[in-house]
């Protein structure tokens, strides 16, 4: 009996050996789990026959345990479509709703935006700006590199007449000076930077830069430049822009101030600061050079003021044509003779009877009321004031006693 009993336990410990070693296989077919599948085979193969009728064919199978490092952590199951679907279906960072812009007309008005960097900047400022308007279009024509001082780079002198004849722009703005902090080549010799002589070629680059954009018959504005993270060159730029005012103001043109818009009550530099909805936001980026989004429109602001006052109207959202027939025309009446005046005397509001009188109240022309001989039918002051317009007779020292003193 006891036999029988262990040729019993013989085959159930076969058949869940079975088992077993179906799952660990099973297993082994998934990424990342042939490491512990082969593991788990070699030490079932270790087992034999013998070892299960004499060594304790009813004990549970020991697996080698796979060293944590080798470890795979097993896949969640899911259908090939939904894998794909969830790949390809990758949430990307929301971008920023494009900016509202409508249509440029073809008669739209050119405003040029030329300088360097910093006018790259201005100019995509003062597209924001004026996006909604259909009648204003701004072209950038900034080189970022450019100045005054490396003329064998880039001569805006020398370059400016062409740009004025092939976009006919209608209003010409210029903002320069962020790269002339250098030594500059005159009369064969290197200058250092604000040297006199330094100093003397550079304004006369600045005035034949002017006088170019004035040749033209273009109008001119001049942006000063901003401050920035360095003392040394902020008062560089300070310099610069005495320059820029005195040679645009020279040809009628006009300069733009910017500098207290990004200084606090100090004067100095800062990195944060009010935008053109007074809402604190950051200006400048972590070179203490380069501007913001915020930082350019706000830069734009200052000269979308003048912009707005040159061309009025035009810049008004809601302009679609720009003809004389889109300006409303004030038509006057005819003239009229001093005969053909119909003039009307005042009626005192307070008149208890409406009936239209033409005279003032106390008007000294007004009747004077004479006394009845019946004193039954004699006026009495309220009347004579209410009816006839006959004020009561002044007493000395009230307010309507007018007389002199003798």
């Amino acid at each position: 009996m006891a036999y029988l009993f262990r040729i019993f336990r013989l085959f159930v410990t076969l058949a869940l050996a079975t088992v077993f070693v179906q799952g660990v296989a099973d297993l082994a077919r998934l990424p990342g789990l042939a490491t512990a599948a082969a593991h788990a085979q070699e030490q079932q193969r270790q087992r034999t026959l013998l070892d299960l009728l004499f060594r304790g064919g009813g004990s549970r199978p020991q697996i080698q345990e796979v060293p944590p490092q080798s470890r795979a952590k097993r896949p969640s199951v899911s259908s090939p479509r939904k894998s794909r679907s969830s790949s390809s279906s990758r949430v990307e960072p929301a971008s920023a709703p494009p900016q509202d812009t409508v249509e440029k007309l073809e008669t739209a008005r050119v405003i040029l935006v030329v300088g360097d960097f910093i006018a790259g900047g201005l100019a995509q400022g003062l597209e924001e700006a004026f996006a909604d308007v259909p009648t204003i279009k701004v072209v950038s024509r900034a080189n970022g590199s450019s100045g005054f001082v490396r003329d064998d780079f880039y001569d805006w002198p020398a370059s400016i007449g062409p740009i004025l004849e092939e976009e006919k722009p209608a209003l010409v703005i210029m903002m320069i000076g962020s790269n002339d902090r250098q030594a500059m080549r005159v009369d064969g010799h290197s200058e250092k930077v604000r040297t006199e002589a330094w100093d003397k070629e550079y304004v006369a680059r600045v005035n034949r830069f002017a006088a170019a954009v004035r040749a033209s018959g273009v109008p001119f504005i001049w942006v000063g430049g901003p401050p920035f993270r360095f003392k040394s060159m902020s008062a560089d730029i300070l310099a610069f822009n005495e320059f820029y005012r005195t040679a645009v103001e020279a040809v009628g043109g006009s300069f733009v101030d910017i500098w207290d818009g990004f200084v606090d009550q100090d004067g100095a530099f800062v990195q944060t600061g009010s935008d053109i909805n007074g809402q604190t936001v950051r200006l400048r980026n972590s070179d203490g050079i380069n501007f913001t989004k915020e930082g350019k429109r706000k830069l734009a602001f200052y000269v979308e003021r003048q912009i707005r006052q040159m061309f009025g109207d035009a810049t008004a959202p809601l302009l679609t044509v720009l003809a004389p027939e889109s300006y409303s025309t004030m038509r006057l009446p005819p003239l009229q003779g001093e005969s053909e005046f119909v003039r009307f005397d005042p009626i005192p509001l307070s008149d208890p009877d409406l009936d239209g009188g033409t005279a003032l109240l106390g008007d000294i022309n007004a009747p004077v009321a004479r006394p009845s001989n019946n004193p039954l039918q004699a006026k009495t002051l309220r009347q004579q004031l209410v009816q006839d317009g006959v004020p009561p007779p002044p007493k000395p020292g009230r307010a309507n006693d007018f007389d002199w003193p003798g």
